[in-house]
């Protein structure tokens, strides 16, 4: 064990989730304080808000959890912004406004999410980055609450949350948009939990489908439960009948597909078997962690759908896997999915299916030659996926956007604009493309023809989602309004706007390196009761890559251990380094082997960490993918 080190005190601009009173660390003494550093972009962030509820609510009388927000786009940084998604993800726990990234600073934080532990003495314990910790969390608490309870240092009772109000409406943030074959529309109401088929005047009413409450049931449509939906998709016309379903449904927290019948409002499950991803428990099968179990849809775990279209092309259902940055495929005559293009890995790189990269894949649109336009969120891109002749993916390329850490509000040539964070993709009638770029409040254009960005309208309240409307006579788009919670429409312009507000990139302190050789190490120490798996020898890998692409002359690549030589490369001042850590562990026996059917699980954390050489800087870097002080 190390010194304990003192947490530092918690800084920001604001409060939210306390009734208007200013936290600080002497007002939270005698509790257990876990620290969630997140932004409301991130999706693996999102995944932790949900892994954490379970814990909030087990520990409720002695656990506090600490939203930081420690934004990474400027939209973000909004506080009405931060307050909407608050709101929007239903956040029951004290949340710090930290646009100046102090307490994430502070506390050395260097990716989204990270977890800080603190005991009800203020010292901090473990420092925990990524998802898929809470089954360690809950060995620590209940380790904390025996040590600190004996000690007398543990204060139960009620922490400091305080509910905010909920906004009134027959929508509340929705997601997505589908038009409907007899000219209604059906929208994911995804803070209801449920859809709302709404009449061609978009304001209307006609029916709802799902309870309205969170959580997971299928059966009739006032019964059926939606957690947080998101894209929907109407099936051919020869499928419906065959299938004895209309359409398939993101359903993103529950990591499902559902089917809903339109005539009854019944709802199935046809893919997804509620596990959050793919990884979990691969190890301990020996198979690859990133291919999918053959058979029963049923039995796949799937990673927080976000859209759905159906590729006439692939003759199948397109899927952005937003949890798992990568596309895939679904066949619901067959029940065949399959990772369509994506390695998994964050970032953006075209190429090969198999070789390329996504981040966060939010948004998805058929164009007229059967390619399929991508809205990728995370790195403010416009991509497009190619299919060849038999429906296999022949290339994935980007028509807007450079990768993670850049955006901005620029219009002109494609390789000089930027869009920031865009969640919705349709194709208009002449084939050029207009995206809901969100953090913009704006729906822009991509013209193939001429390589051009241009604004077709700005002033919206996060679009996250646009549609052409072909029942109009002159082009016509529905754009979700989700922080407004409504649909509205907008008429495309004849003349688009140009603007230029300028590019960015993403503002964090860039970690000082000293030239040539860098030890990188990845701190793991697996939870109480489990412990790593070498049944197929180092059960741990690091992926390391950087931009611009030639900064290393060694240690890139991917191999196993977390520990790595890098060498930067002569003259480089500064760049980025994309590191890429999994431990996987197993829930071991009293005499420490792992049972044959143990449950087992993976560590993944995915760094991007901006870098400027120093000759007078450490040549050492470590990272914490789960280190207990």
């Amino acid at each position: 064990m190390t010194t304990p080190v003192r947490a530092s005190e918690l800084e920001g601009r604001a409060w939210l989730n306390t009734g208007g009173e200013q936290l600080d660390l002497n007002a939270l003494r005698g509790k257990i304080v876990v620290l969630d550093f997140w932004s409301f972009c991130c999706i693996n962030c999102l995944h932790v808000l949900d892994e954490l509820r379970p814990l909030e609510e087990q520990y409720s009388d002695v656990l506090v959890t600490v939203g930081v927000h420690s934004p990474k786009f400027e939209h973000e940084a909004d506080p009405d912004a931060l307050a909407a998604a608050v709101d929007r993800y239903e956040i029951t726990h004290p949340v710090l406004d930290d646009p100046g990234l102090k307490t994430w600073d502070a506390y050395t934080a260097r990716a989204w999410p990270t977890l800080v532990v603190l005991d009800p003495e203020g010292y901090i314990v473990a420092h925990l980055s990524g998802e898929g910790h809470v089954q360690g969390l809950e060995s620590l608490v209940a380790e904390l609450v025996a040590e600190h309870e004996a000690k007398g240092t543990l204060h139960r009772g009620d922490g400091p949350y305080v509910p905010r109000p909920r906004p009134e409406g027959d929508l509340r943030f929705p997601g997505k948009v589908v038009a409907l074959p007899d000219g209604s529309f059906m929208v994911s109401d995804t803070g209801h939990h449920r859809l709302v088929q709404l009449e061609a005047d978009l304001a209307t009413v006609r029916g709802t489908i799902g309870s309205g409450t969170r959580g997971w049931a299928d059966g009739p449509r006032d019964a059926a439960r939606f957690n947080e939906p998101q894209g929907i998709a109407v099936l051919p016309q020869q499928l419906r009948s065959q299938l004895g379903y209309d359409l398939v449904v993101a359903d993103t927290v529950n990591h499902r597909l559902r089917g809903v019948d339109l005539g009854s409002g019944s709802v199935r499950t046809i893919a997804g078997n509620g596990v959050q991803r793919l990884l979990d428990d691969a190890r301990a099968r020996g198979v690859d962690p990133n291919a999918i179990t053959e058979g029963d849809p049923l039995s796949v775990a799937l990673s927080s759908p976000w859209d759905v279209v159906w590729s006439q092309t692939a003759d199948a259902l397109v899927i952005a896997m937003a949890g798992t940055h990568q596309l895939f495929s679904f066949d619901p005559r067959t029940g065949a999915l399959a990772v369509l293009a994506g390695t998994g890995d964050e970032g953006l790189r075209d190429g090969a299916a198999d070789g390329s990269w996504f981040a966060q894949p939010s948004g998805l649109a058929q164009a007229e030659d059967g390619s399929v336009w991508v809205a990728d969120s995370e790195s403010s891109a416009l991509r497009r996926v190619r299919f060849t002749d038999d429906g296999a993916v022949a290339a994935v390329d980007s028509a807007v956007g450079l990768g993670l850490f850049d955006f901005g509000f620029r219009d002109g040539p494609a390789e000089q604009a930027r869009l920031q964070h865009c969640l919705g993709v349709t194709v208009l009638p002449d084939g050029s493309v207009a995206v809901a770029d969100t953090y913009n409040g704006a729906v822009r254009r991509f013209d193939p023809a001429t390589g051009e960005v241009s604004t077709l309208t700005r002033g919206l309240a996060e679009p996250s989602d646009v549609l052409l409307d072909t029942s109009q006579d002159e082009p016509v788009l529905v754009v979700v309004e989700t922080n407004a919670h409504r649909v509205v429409r907008v008429a495309v312009p004849k003349q688009a706007q140009t603007v230029d507000e300028g590019a960015a990139q993403m503002q964090r302190k860039r970690t000082p390196v000293a030239p040539g050789e860098l030890e990188l190490t990845v701190r793991f120490a697996a939870p109480s009761g489990q412990k790593l798996d070498t049944r197929w020898g180092d059960p741990t890998q690091l992926k390391v890559s950087s931009s611009p692409e030639d900064a290393l002359v060694a240690g890139d690549g991917t191999a196993r251990g977390l520990t790595r030589t890098l060498r930067l490369a002569d003259g480089v001042t500064e760049g980025v380094l994309h590191i890429t850590a999994r431990a996987a562990a197993c829930d071991g026996s009293p005499d420490g082997e792992i049972p044959e059917h143990a449950a087992c699980h993976l560590y993944q954390q995915d760094w991007g960490i901006p870098f400027t050489v120093d000759p007078a800087a450490d040549s050492s870097l470590t990272l914490e993918l789960r280190g207990l002080d």
